[in-house]
């Protein structure tokens, strides 16, 4: 006789399935969880949601507003220190009592304009930063100044080369058979027209690097389209300058120049991003 007894063998796979079924009674035992269903926002909410939108919008518009009144009061107070720099010694004459008024308004505004931008931008900053995703928000935090150099660069550009080479070059072919009268309100308008778009025009690496950073835009898409886009460049360029072709080719240029250094900008972010995935594997 066995002094142990009888014996019962189990094997391996007897134990695998001994423990499955004890695994499996014991989930059959506990109370299915149930998952919890998604959090609607209720009415209440989202009203309270947009109201609180609509005041912080409404709190930056007014800050917006008084900053530009200031600068605005500013430069009219002022004006005897800008007139110089505005008309650039040309001699110009009005054609009625209201165009004085006009001409003044017309600088103050741009003046007050371009020197409260900045403040305008925190504002706008302010308010979007929420509703922005974090590479959106650092991008925007991060190339705010240099948005505002190329501004001021395209500004600069058309202040100083794009309207006197256009200016000199009008009048020249006016004089040759006319007697020519400047009319104050048309040189501002003249003025702000070969200034200002080119200041927009000149943040093109910034959109393109914005497009890049959100995965809208490659250096390969922007090599693909080149033509294309010199086609709207200089659409664009006859568009905003005078209607002759040395304004529009003085444009042109620089145009197509910081067309090719946001593809050399675009390829180097894409390098870089390369780089560092590359290592992190």
């Amino acid at each position: 006789m066995d002094p142990y007894g009888e014996r019962k063998l189990i094997s391996p796979l007897s134990k695998k399935a001994a423990l499955l079924g004890e695994s499996a009674e014991k989930i059959l035992e506990e109370p299915p969880v149930k998952p919890e269903p998604p959090k609607i926002e209720q009415p209440e909410e989202q009203a309270e949601s947009l109201v609180d939108h609509l005041g912080e919008l409404r709190k930056q518009l007014i800050k917006s507003i008084f900053v530009f009144l200031f600068f605005l009061l500013l430069v009219f107070s002022t004006l005897n220190f800008w007139f110089p720099y505005i008309v650039k010694g040309h001699d110009l004459v009005i054609l009625g009592p209201l165009e004085v008024i006009k001409f003044y308004t017309s600088i103050s505004a741009t003046l007050a304009l371009g020197l409260s931008l900045p403040f305008l931008c925190y504002f706008l900053w302010q308010f979007v930063k929420p509703g922005l995703l974090e590479t959106e928000a650092r991008f925007v935090g991060l190339y705010s100044p240099a948005m505002l150099i190329l501004f001021l660069l395209g500004i600069s550009f058309g202040y100083f080369i794009v309207n006197p080479l256009s200016f000199q070059f009008l009048i020249g072919m006016g004089e040759a058979n006319f007697a020519v009268m400047i009319s104050a309100n048309e040189y501002i308008h003249f003025l702000i027209m070969t200034t200002i778009p080119l200041g927009l025009l000149f943040e093109m690496p910034i959109v393109a690097l914005f497009l890049s950073s959100i995965g809208l835009l490659t250096s390969e898409s922007m090599k693909n389209v080149r033509k294309w886009s010199y086609l709207v460049i200089a659409i664009v360029s006859a568009l905003i300058t005078p209607p002759d072709f040395i304004s529009q080719l003085i444009v042109l240029i620089p145009m197509a120049v910081l067309y090719e250094v946001s593809i050399y900008i675009v390829r180097r972010i894409e390098v870089k991003k390369a780089n560092v995935e590359s290592s992190a594997m």
